[in-house]
């Protein structure tokens, strides 16, 4: 089986790009959405039962993310990205927004904030599968790197002003008021996604529609038995796990071991934001990075030795330049990973491969998190955090080792 895209490449780069810019919107405010609905169900998390409670409300919805995120890239295959992407922010808005008038009738209770949580992560099992396989029908190839890094873009910003937002909304007008600000911002991403044209799907001709499972299988078939998303996949599952744990759960110790204050670890996050930041900035106006294969695992292995260094760093300042390198490096693999996998997919399988890709990044890699608490735990942050360096290193190691990635360019 074949498709191609019928609609040929813009003449525009994306970021001047009217149909692209009106993607990046509705992506922004959805990302934005999402941070002001985790601030809204924190808070009433915690105004409804004790800390362990409210962390089993914040966990829970991973749960049905995580085993649904493959059937979501089937979904997305079988319907079509723009269908299922509008479908799922249109049902998350109606879901927010009927939680905030429920909340105006009653107050929030632990049971009912734990089905929000699960109904929500399912839904998102759904969208996020389609988000990714959406970019190339709204673009040409030789574009999707620049989209990559407006996404990076679009993920600060959301950082940025989605929780000072959320905490405004809770202040001014109390829970239900702060969902209704979410259920709102995933409206509009609704409508504006309405107003973006895609490229239709051109196949060989009708075919019979499988099984699920027979989708799900056909499309990891596709992976393991292709020449450059096999090893890109191992190169996001290994680096992943390496990067995420201890950093998440790492840098919050590394800065009360040392006696830097939650100032100090805040000026280490914002540095890691500076550089992530840059690298999304370089990508948006540069459009395209040469011999992306082979920069990509140099990237990933120079932000090796950065985490490595902000084991040892001796003071905020120097774990503060540390970041910078973590999250320039970090961000240009990471953009350049989705720009190739998206480049290398056929169009009928994007929904399956970027299920997959997801799956490692947010369902996979949370698995490390106790793991990470009870080494550092035994054995101190410089320890897990050189661990993670050496996780990091063999998935740097395992994209070299790949002739067809370390080949592999973007299309002009």
């Amino acid at each position: 089986m074949s498709a191609t895209l019928t609609a040929p490449a813009p003449a525009r780069p994306a970021h001047r790009d009217g149909n692209v810019l009106r993607w990046l919107a509705a992506y922004t405010s959805s990302l934005v959405g999402d941070s002001v609905y985790y601030m809204a169900l924190a808070w009433a998390a915690a105004r409804s039962g004790s800390a362990g409670q409210a962390g089993l409300v914040l966990a829970v919805g991973a749960v049905p993310r995580a085993l649904l995120m493959l059937g979501g890239g089937v979904i997305a295959d079988r319907f079509g990205p723009r269908r299922v992407v509008i479908g799922s922010d249109a049902a998350r808005s109606v879901i927010i927004l009927g939680m905030a008038a429920t909340l105006l009738v009653t107050g929030p209770t632990l049971w009912l904030l734990i089905v929000l949580a699960l109904i929500f992560g399912a839904v998102d099992a759904v969208l996020l599968p389609a988000l990714g396989a959406l970019p190339p029908r709204i673009t040409g190839p030789g574009e999707l790197a620049r989209v990559q890094g407006l996404k990076g873009l679009a993920a600060r910003i959301a950082n940025i002003t989605g929780a000072p937002l959320g905490g405004l909304a809770v202040a001014l007008g109390g829970t239900a008021a702060t969902f209704a600000v979410a259920g709102a911002l995933f409206a509009v991403s609704t409508l504006l996604l309405v107003r973006v044209r895609i490229a239709r799907l051109d196949d060989d001709g009708p075919k019979a529609k499988e099984s699920p499972l027979r989708e799900l299988l056909d499309g990891l078939r596709y992976i393991r038995g292709h020449r450059l998303l096999a090893p890109l996949m191992l190169v996001v599952a290994v680096g992943e796990l390496g990067f995420s744990a201890p950093l998440n759960i790492g840098l919050t110790l590394l800065a009360k071991e040392r006696a830097w204050g939650a100032a100090g670890m805040g000026w280490i996050v914002a540095a890691f934001g500076a550089g992530a930041g840059a690298a999304s900035l370089l990508l948006s106006l540069r459009g395209r990075i040469p011999r992306a294969g082979l920069v990509l695992p140099v990237s990933l292995l120079g932000g090796t030795t950065a985490i490595a260094a902000l084991a040892y760093a001796p003071s905020v300042a120097l774990a503060a330049v540390a970041g910078i390198f973590i999250g320039l490096l970090a961000g240009l693999s990471g953009a350049l990973c989705g720009a190739l996998m998206q480049t290398a997919t056929e169009p009928a399988y994007l929904g399956r491969v970027t299920a997959v890709a997801s799956l490692f990044t947010m369902g996979v890699a949370p698995l490390g998190y106790p793991l990470a608490g009870a080494a550092i735990g035994a054995w101190g942050t410089t320890p897990v955090f050189l661990a993670g360096a050496g996780v990091c290193a063999t998935g740097a190691a395992t994209g070299l080792a790949s002739r067809h990635l370390r080949r592999a360019e973007l299309p002009r």
